[in-house]
């Protein structure tokens, strides 16, 4: 026979378990980065960019091959913030949120390398989000999507 003490214990604890399996995962704030902070090859980043420029590179309508395919867009858009510019490439859904002058919050975007340059993307991980538009200046002399990079293999000896 249990004990009243024994009864309790077992009581909390019970209490203590349903309540952790029902708590939400803590989730982290967000940590902005700025334009000039971007480096090749990095990802995971959060910005808050103004749409600057906006130029559709891709509209191919996949019907005529099958019906469950969607059609494919991507447009290539200068965004930027006070410390630089960079060209963002948007894909389908995200073309009609990138038009020029609206305020964006880039979440979980990567750098991706074309032609040796820098372009900024959201994947299926990612998100873009329409926001008040912005307080900041954009400062468009500074292109990180001009500047152009090399990979360089290092030989170990």
């Amino acid at each position: 026979m249990a004990t009243q003490a024994q009864i309790e214990q077992q009581e909390s604890s019970n209490a203590s378990a349903s309540a952790s399996a029902s708590a939400k995962p803590v989730l982290r704030k967000p940590v902005f980065t700025k334009v000039d902070q971007l480096k090749p090859g990095t990802g995971g980043h959060t910005l808050t960019v103004m749409v600057l420029n906006f130029n559709t590179v891709l509209q191919k309508d996949r019907r005529s091959v099958s019906q469950h395919l969607r059609p494919t867009r991507i447009a290539e858009c200068l965004i930027g913030d006070e410390t630089g510019t960079i060209i963002f490439t948007a894909r389908n859904d995200q073309v009609d949120l990138m038009k020029a002058g609206t305020t964006v919050i880039l979440r979980n975007a990567k750098i991706d390398m074309f032609k040796g340059s820098m372009r900024l993307a959201v994947d299926k991980w990612g998100r873009v989000e329409v926001t008040e538009p912005a307080e900041f200046a954009v400062k468009e002399d500074n292109n990180l999507s001009l500047v152009e990079y090399e990979l360089v293999n290092v030989a170990e000896e």
